[in-house]
């Protein structure tokens, strides 16, 4: 099959840990990259936002990533690309020409509006199948970060718009089918396929890092807010006062190294938190972590904690599972799905710290029980999550969109025009066309 997946901000070969770089890049590359496996031709589009950048990268066999000229050649944040899709979605039909895909995969809501755009193409007589993944909803992003939320204002009809038009969307969690049924997607037309691990690079066997105290609490993520980082240093400071003052937090994230990550301001508040409360020499900033690296900083914790206020998945729990490491979790979003409570790990109510407080403290005062549930964590990564296993299912859902749930099936192929549904064209005149 001959797949292109579009990611408009999220590259597979983008560094992790930039302000929009973080979980997509990981999903996108290694889903490609499993999927090629599998024996697929995969062809990822993604926006040139350098000038240094070839057109085409070959990363291996049956996989290959094309940059797009779509706005300037620079960085531009994700909440400000809406008025680039169109331009993206032409590059996209054009690098297709007369050899369009078997099946066009979407990835964020952005990505959708150039995915279904550049698919439903009258003048080229394209009607290619489309499936979307959206890995965040601008609904609950709303719900909890409320004038915080720097989406554009069009994202709130544009949105759910593509998650109609789809023929096939791909949730990653159970939660996210309910907040998509909610938005008006038909749930037939909806399958689940989570994130996954790479299970060759996190692994519970190999070196760890040496510890301050005897005991290491680790936060690992993008510093914003939405992450809960500082529900976890107030945690520590509840600990503190119960007389449990031997435990360090290690924050790993943000960008650059642990000498410059400082000058974020997140971190500034996060150290500044640090100090009122009077742990700052428990606090750590380690900066961006090498990808390679992180297996053995994982490796090193009694506990890894996740504390968001939401979460759309969440790959940094399975990570830490494959490591043996039990996992804290806020119980929202992906993570419900993830982590089982009691058995690979401990949930919390979300932006509560005394109850992280106490799951911390379960897990630091009983060795014994923390090392069952990592390893009963570890146990379910391998029987779930390995991204072979999540290729599978994405090929599942693929399939169910060709043959029998797409709405769309007949395409452009050797010269032979195929003509579009009457909804197509009309539909995106007031969707991704309107985004140039």
């Amino acid at each position: 099959m001959r797949i292109s997946m579009v990611s408009e901000h999220a590259s597979p070969l983008a560094a992790l840990g930039g302000v929009d770089a973080g979980g997509q890049n990981v999903h996108v590359a290694a889903l490609s990259t499993a999927l090629a496996r599998r024996g697929h031709s995969i062809t990822v589009y993604t926006r040139r936002d350098s000038t240094e950048l070839p057109d085409r990268v070959r990363v291996g066999p049956g996989l290959e990533v094309v940059h797009i000229d779509a706005g300037p050649p620079e960085a531009v944040p994700k909440d400000s690309l809406l008025p680039y899709m169109g331009e993206f979605a032409d590059g996209i039909a054009a690098d297709w020409g007369a050899y369009p895909p078997d099946l066009v995969h979407g990835h964020f809501w952005m990505s959708g509006l150039a995915a279904l755009d550049a698919a439903r193409r009258e003048d080229r007589g394209y009607l290619i199948p489309m499936v979307q993944t959206f890995h965040a909803l601008g609904t609950v992003k709303r719900r909890h970060q409320g004038a915080q939320d720097t989406s554009p204002r069009e994202r709130e009809w544009l949105e759910p718009s593509v998650g109609r038009q789809a023929d096939r969307v791909i949730a990653t969690c159970s939660d996210e089918v309910f907040e998509l049924k909610a938005m008006g997607v038909d749930g037939t037309r909806v399958s689940v396929a989570p994130c996954g691990v790479d299970l060759a690079l996190f692994g519970a066997e190999g070196p760890a890092s040496a510890r301050g105290r005897a005991h290491r609490i680790l936060s690992v993520g993008r510093l914003v807010p939405r992450k809960g980082v500082d529900l976890v240093i107030r945690a520590l400071h509840i600990l503190a006062d119960q007389g449990i003052d031997d435990v360090e937090l290690v924050i790993a994230g943000g960008g650059g190294d642990a000498q410059r990550v400082e000058e974020d301001p997140e971190a500034r508040r996060l150290l500044a938190l640090a100090a009122e409360l009077g742990i700052a020499d428990r606090v750590i900033l380690g900066g961006q972590v090498p990808r390679e690296k992180m297996p053995e900083l994982l490796r090193s914790a009694d506990a890894v904690v996740c504390a968001p206020w939401y979460e759309p998945f969440g790959i940094v729990p399975l990570e830490a599972m494959a490591c043996g490491v039990p996992v804290i979790a806020a119980a929202v979003g992906g993570l419900i799905d993830t982590v089982v409570d009691g058995q690979t790990g401990l949930h919390v109510p979300p932006r509560d710290p005394d109850a992280l407080a106490s799951a911390i403290a379960r897990i630091v005062q009983d060795p014994e029980a923390a090392r069952g549930l990592g390893q009963a964590g570890l146990a379910r990564v391998h029987a779930r999550y390995s991204w072979d296993r999540i290729a599978a299912e994405t090929e599942k859902a693929y399939q169910l969109t060709l043959n029998k749930g797409g709405r769309t099936r007949g395409r452009h192929r050797a010269g032979r025009t195929v003509q579009p549904s009457a909804t197509s064209s009309a539909q995106l005149q007031t969707t991704g066309r309107s985004a140039r």
